[in-house]
């Protein structure tokens, strides 16, 4: 199902035994477009500490936030004795391997769609894999892709100025995300700073470029054909034929895998 990141903001967290606290942040790999991790703010439980869930630990069928309750299938003892995170640390590739031992899930470089679950650590690689060339190269791969790993914050692109083949207008309101595969999928433009209101929906695939220093988002459309394309209701779903009618209005193929992930 299709629904605004924004509206994961806020909500709050329960663990198996009780109230953990509430959503902050999500964190997003802005080379595959994938949600990595939701930020929860604890409160005085955890007062310092940085938590972070997987999107593989959120419990259907209220994964989502139905009814602005997200819930985690941990005790709140697990989390508490999950690998510790300074509030203001950034989330090293190291901690990113500890975390991914202590919950048992995938490394997500190793598999950049992986967000299920496994039974056994994965990063350590086979020895006779090591032993071919084409194992030593995949390996080599695997670790470059751990070297440019590039984790982005929800909170901190919302409000980017919009950079248009032929101006520069509006903000980046809010991402459409699919809640199962966790891709995001659309964003969501604010074409009117000073009366907001609903926004424009444009395929996160026609993004060229974030400029992460001068907080802009370069698009690869005009600025009258996002100003008059279908608009979006954070309060609807996005259902089929909106995306339809979507790629009806700019003429242009549905997205594909192969354009998620435009930065590296």
């Amino acid at each position: 199902m299709l629904r605004s990141i924004k509206s994961f903001i806020g909500n709050i967290v329960n663990a198996s035994d009780g109230k953990m606290g509430k959503v902050k942040d999500a964190l997003f790999d802005d080379r595959y477009w994938r949600l990595r991790y939701v930020v929860v703010d604890t409160g005085a439980w955890l007062p310092g500490k940085k938590i972070l869930l997987s999107p593989s630990h959120l419990v259907p069928p209220d994964t989502g936030g139905a009814n602005g309750v997200i819930s985690v299938d941990f005790t709140k003892l697990q989390i508490e004795q999950s690998p510790s995170l300074e509030t203001d640390a950034p989330v090293s590739q190291q901690y990113e391997e500890e975390f991914a031992k202590y919950y048992k899930i995938p490394l997500y470089w190793m598999d950049s769609y992986a967000c299920g679950r496994t039974s056994e650590p994965a990063f350590v690689p086979p020895l006779l894999e090591l032993q071919s060339e084409t194992g030593r190269q995949a390996h080599k791969s695997r670790l470059e892709q751990i070297e440019h790993v590039h984790l982005r914050s929800v909170n901190e692109i919302l409000g980017y100025r919009i950079e248009a083949k032929d101006d520069s207008f509006g903000h980046v309101e809010d991402f459409i995300i699919d809640d199962a595969s966790w891709r995001l999928q659309y964003l969501a433009i604010d074409t009117k700073d000073w009366l907001p209101g609903k926004a424009s929906m444009i395929d996160i695939g026609w993004t060229e470029d974030f400029d992460w220093n001068n907080k802009t988002a370069r698009v690869e459309l005009l600025r009258k054909q996002i100003e008059m394309a279908p608009k979006y209701d954070p309060y609807e779903l996005v259902n089929e034929d909106a995306q339809q009618h979507l790629y009806d209005y700019y003429g242009k193929p549905r997205h594909s895998e192969s354009l998620a992930a435009p930065f590296f």
